[in-house]
């Protein structure tokens, strides 16, 4: 914290006065960095396109910087229980709002694609699942066989899902 005030250019408390912990700190930043490098973009192309250029930047966001702090607090998570209730209840469960949305719409532009509302909440456990093993499971950098695999096969399961 009080290199963290000493960057500002405050007082260290200063800083208290806005979070109670480090934990804080690093949630608001990883919350307000996630928000641009994990938003869904339309209009890139085929779905199939659209979706392997997200799963892309989820890959790329795990280098960088914020994602090592989302690695972090995921791991502090397992033993501190008040870190996993800010993380889920704020961050994790914002971001699974975005990607069920982005799903969602990249869906309702996929021909033969309608599928329900537990179905896209099960498809987004399915797209991301594999990312978040490989990483957080194995620590090995995701590669571009996984992300298009992934992508392929969630939109077949979509297509399936809403012809039955």
């Amino acid at each position: 914290m009080e290199g963290i005030a000493q960057r500002a250019g405050v007082a260290k408390q200063t800083i208290y006065r806005w979070w109670k912990s480090k934990v804080g700190i690093l949630l608001d930043t990883l919350t307000d960095d996630a928000r641009e490098a994990l938003e869904w973009r339309a209009g890139e192309g085929s779905p199939e396109d659209e979706l392997e250029n997200h799963l892309q930047r989820v890959a790329d966001f795990f280098q960088e910087p914020a994602g090592q702090v989302m690695q972090a607090l995921l791991g502090h998570a397992q033993l501190d229980k008040d870190t996993a209730a800010s993380l889920r209840g704020g961050f994790l469960l914002e971001q699974r709002e975005r990607d069920v949305a982005g799903l969602r719409a990249l869906l309702a532009r996929t021909d033969g694609a309608d599928v329900d509302e537990q179905t896209i909440d099960h498809l987004v456990d399915l797209l991301l699942g594999p990312l978040y093993y490989r990483v957080l499971v194995f620590g090995k950098p995701i590669d571009k066989e996984l992300v298009a695999t992934t992508a392929r096969l969630v939109l077949s399961l979509a297509r399936e899902s809403s012809s039955s």
